[in-house]
């Protein structure tokens, strides 16, 4: 138990040396990494059920050449489309806003160095070494948190059109 305390004192320690755009950094990664497994998830379990589904309610029909049976087709295609890429679209917004936030943790600490120096007369050089340290922190942070985002997100939407190419093409018109 100790050691678990002891690692959550040091992540708040590293949060409050970003300043308070660290913490909101913190909760965007993990709503993006939420999403991010979430994805992961339907694609791997549940997107094979529902794959099944439809591609069994296909086969029932007995005939597939009409208009009628086109439209069906491409609803049925439409259907899995919508939720293969549901929250695709929101995890790429987070993926970019991670560095966005971070270059406000940029600026942020940027106005702490200058307010040190206005009030200081040669700058109190503590102070100021906070505040820089306040400003490189969530740059990184958010950077480090916009690319892995990005590696997974570029994964996600892959294997997510390769997945809606394969249904499609399983819907055979044949007869």
């Amino acid at each position: 138990m100790q050691p678990l305390l002891d690692a959550i004192a040091t992540l708040l320690t590293f949060l409050d040396q970003g300043g308070i755009m660290m913490y909101a950094i913190a909760l965007l990664t993990l709503v993006m990494w939420t999403l991010i497994f979430e994805r992961f998830s339907y694609l791997r379990n549940d997107l094979k059920t529902d794959v099944q589904e439809y591609f069994l309610a296909w086969e029932m029909r007995r005939e597939r050449k009409s208009w009628n049976a086109h439209q069906i087709r491409a609803a049925m295609i439409s259907r899995v489309n919508n939720r293969i890429n549901s929250n695709l679209d929101m995890i790429t917004a987070l993926v970019a806003l991670c560095p966005l936030l971070g270059l406000l943790g940029t600026v942020t600490g940027m106005v702490e160095v200058f307010s040190v120096l206005s009030t200081a007369s040669g700058g109190d050089a503590r102070s100021m070494a906070n505040g820089v340290s306040k400003a490189t922190i969530p740059t990184m942070a958010g950077m480090v948190s916009a690319i892995t985002g990005l590696f997974a997100n570029t994964y996600l939407v892959r294997v997510a059109d390769d997945e809606k190419a394969l249904f499609a093409d399983h819907l055979t018109m044949d007869h």
